[in-house]
């Protein structure tokens, strides 16, 4: 598709994304991650599909929520180690580049400009939960859990993790997220204010309907701009830290330890 002459929103099925499926029912948008097939890991193509995703519903002032989930039983479970195995272990430039494609997509959807729900249908894991903390809400199947393994696969969870984890839950849960790589149930989410609500996998429509609902009564200028202010201190440490965890996360995939980890970890898959 060519670039169009102005911001202007288009239909769904125009942007032929594979990777993600895009729907719009204002004042609703909704973006699935589609590869339920290996737990709905990040690639390059899918990066650049929420990417573009995000743009087209911030264009688009029939919509006033944004809602992000997954397809199948899990949120997202962050990048794809397969192809980091085959792509990236030892290629710097090309993680570098990679990384690039998934800080645009934290950008365009933390700057959207309209309130953003994670609907966190199962596990969110890594790079996932990055993605759930990237939204303004989230309501979570409480069944499910939130997990950070960098520390067990050579890769330091710098793509919102490091930088957010303290505002949400503080500096001591913070630290036992990052550094114990336990899973973290979706009650004890809740209670710790990592997700807003933890409910049962038969009411997490009607909750995330029922947020949706409230969020897209509000005024949508003042909205714009109260979020805008919410997001300060995310904007602050995320922009102060984001390019530095790009090229060291980008020269890390030159050393041993990353590549070890990871092929130990496609050993036992």
């Amino acid at each position: 598709m060519s670039e169009p002459d102005r911001p202007a929103p288009v239909a769904p099925e125009e942007l032929g994304f594979e990777r993600i499926v895009y729907e719009k029912a204002p004042p609703r948008a909704t973006i699935t991650l589609n590869r339920p097939e290996i737990l709905n890991a990040f690639d390059f193509k899918m990066l650049r599909e929420i990417a573009r995703a995000c743009e087209d519903a911030s264009w688009d002032d029939s919509i006033r929520v944004v809602v992000v989930t997954g397809a199948g039983r899990a949120f997202c479970v962050g990048a794809n180690l397969r192809e980091w195995a085959d792509g990236y272990l030892g290629k710097p430039n090309e993680y570098w580049k990679w990384f690039g494609a998934f800080k645009d997509m934290h950008d365009r959807l933390r700057e959207i400009g309209k309130p953003t729900v994670a609907r966190i249908n199962g596990i969110a894991v890594g790079g996932g939960n990055e993605l759930q903390m990237a939204c303004d809400l989230a309501v979570m199947v409480d069944d499910a859990f939130i997990r950070h393994v960098g520390p067990e696969h050579g890769s330091v969870p710098a793509g919102g993790a490091t930088q957010w984890l303290t505002i949400m839950v503080g500096d001591r849960r913070a630290r036992e997220i990052v550094l114990m790589c336990e899973e973290i149930p979706a009650v004890k989410a809740a209670e710790w204010g990592l997700v807003n609500w933890a409910v049962p996998a038969a009411e997490l429509d009607a909750k995330v309907d029922e947020v949706v609902e409230s969020l897209a009564r509000k005024l949508p200028q003042t909205t714009r701009y109260a979020k805008q202010h919410l997001n300060f201190w995310r904007d602050l440490a995320w922009h102060q830290t984001i390019n530095h965890a790009r090229d060291w996360l980008a020269l890390s995939m030159a050393t041993d330890e990353p590549k070890a980890a990871i092929e130990r970890f496609l050993e036992r898959k």
